[in-house]
């Protein structure tokens, strides 16, 4: 199984999209609302709450 490339969730095997940028990069996405803030809006991924690694990183930057 792949992760999603914008939110980081798992995508289960024949669901899915993959994404051949022009450069040969290969990006994965679990819904079109991930394809959607990536490649049409522009949005990063740390900066979106409801993803994966907008969670990592905020756990990280806190010093408790």
């Amino acid at each position: 199984m792949v992760n999603c490339s914008f939110c980081g969730k798992a995508i289960s095997r024949g669901t899915g999209k993959m994404f051949v940028k022009v450069d040969g990069k290969i990006l994965y996405f679990c819904s079109n609302k991930c394809e959607k803030n990536n490649n049409k809006l522009g949005r990063k991924a740390r900066e979106t709450g409801w993803t994966e690694e907008f969670k990592r990183f905020k756990q990280g930057g806190k010093n408790d």
